[in-house]
Parts: structure tokens; C-alpha cells; sequence
């Protein structure tokens, strides 16, 4: 009665990674689409692991009588476990946050006049910071850039998110967006909905993919500097 008992438990989870193994390339598909968004410092590799990993347990707890898709039930969840591994990237300190939002601040100044981003070299010397301080500066806003508009809106604004609920946040981009330009919501439309990166976004918009980047920061700036002002008001 045992070994037939292991044998169905054994028969159970081959069929249940098989499963696993069928929505492979489908993972493998996101984790490209989500490696197109980020800088070349995060692997693949890393990507795929880490969504494998969690295709397989989800498989194995999978239950087709409450959803009739794995995938659908799967999808979502390997995606946040891919999230979850760029925010344990994410070790840097209260002060280089500052530094980031400087950078950042720096390069719409100067692309705004020149039409193209500064290099390292340049920001080091006019925000008085070390150049390798600067490349993971800039490294650190290209991973926050795929991620939730609730992640990107931490640092000083972390304690008013605390505050508010997601419907309320959501309401408060809705009301950014309506005041934002045309180029600004298109931008925000194709990165987040239709997720395209940059560069396919600047060959729908026929703008350089360095003005996709600013265009985008500027509408995270605009929410982020409303709950700092919501914050402090608060």
C-alpha cells in the first residue's frame, strides 16, 4: 500500500513539473521582455532562474478546479517573484537615493538644453560626487524604472504611501496624467499597458529613446513631488 502511495506521489510530481516545464518558454519570453528594460548589469540568466523556480512550486500547488489557465494563475506570480529579485538588488543607502534623484535632476537640465544625456564624467564633476558613484547611481534608476509605479515613488514620499491606499494612488496618477502632456501620457501608456521599452517606444513616437527616458522621469517626478507636498502638508 506504500509504494503504490509513493508511486502516485511520485507520478503527481512528475506531471506537476511537466506542467512547469510546458510554460517554459513563456517564462523565458517574459523574463527577455523584462531584460529588454533593465540595464545590462542584471542577467538573464539570474531571471529565468529565479522564475523557474517559482513556476515549479506554483505548479506543484496548482489546483485546476479554481483556475481553469495555469498560466493565468501563474503569470502574475512569476512575474512579482522576477520584481522581487530586482528589489534585493536594491541595497543602497537612504543617501544614494538622494544621489539618484540628483542625477536624474542633473540630466533633464542638461538634456534639455543639449538634447542628449550627459556622461559620468560630466555629472561627477558638477554634482561633486566619484564617477563610479554616479554609474551605480544611474544603474539603480534604470531598475527602478521597470518597476511598479508604487516602488519608484519611495524615498521621502515612503511614509505618505503608508498613508494612502492603492485606489487613492491610483486616482492620484490618473489626476497627474490628466494634467500631464500628450507626449508624457503616450509614453506612460506604451511602458506600463502596452509594456514596449524604450527603444520601441521611440521608434512609435519617432523621439529619441534618451528623451523616452526623460519624458518618463518627468511624469514620476511630478507624482512624487504632489505626495511630498501631501506629505509635508500632512
Amino acid at each position: 500500500m506504500l509504494t503504490t502511495s509513493n508511486g502516485y506521489q511520485t507520478a503527481l510530481k512528475q506531471s506537476q513539473d511537466s506542467l512547469a516545464l510546458d510554460y517554459l518558454p513563456a517564462l523565458k519570453a517574459m523574463a527577455f521582455r523584462l531584460k529588454e528594460r533593465l540595464p545590462a548589469s542584471v542577467d538573464f540568466a539570474d531571471l529565468v532562474s529565479i522564475g523557474t523556480e517559482e513556476l515549479i512550486k506554483l505548479a506543484r500547488k496548482y489546483d485546476s478546479k479554481v483556475s481553469e489557465s495555469f498560466w493565468g494563475y501563474a503569470k502574475p506570480r512569476v512575474h512579482g517573484a522576477m520584481l522581487d529579485y530586482l528589489r534585493s538588488l536594491d541595497n543602497v543607502s537612504r543617501q544614494t537615493r538622494t544621489l539618484i534623484k540628483r542625477v536624474d535632476k542633473a540630466i533633464a537640465t542638461y538634456y534639455n538644453t543639449h538634447q542628449e544625456e550627459p556622461d559620468n564624467a560630466y555629472l561627477s564633476e558638477i554634482l561633486g560626487e566619484e564617477e563610479e558613484k554616479i554609474k551605480e547611481a544611474r544603474i539603480a534608476s534604470e531598475i527602478y524604472g521597470v518597476m511598479p509605479l508604487e516602488d519608484q515613488l519611495g524615498g521621502e514620499s515612503e511614509e505618505t504611501l503608508e498613508r494612502i491606499e492603492k485606489e487613492e494612488l491610483v486616482e492620484i496618477i490618473e489626476q497627474i496624467l490628466e494634467q500631464a502632456t500628450q507626449n508624457e501620457q503616450l509614453v506612460i501608456q506604451l511602458y506600463y499597458f502596452e509594456e514596449l521599452n524604450f527603444k520601441e517606444i521611440s521608434e512609435v513616437m519617432e523621439i529619441t529613446e534618451s528623451r523616452v527616458s526623460q519624458l518618463h522621469k518627468a511624469v514620476i517626478r511630478k507624482i512624487r513631488q504632489y505626495l511630498e507636498q501631501r506629505g509635508l502638508n500632512g
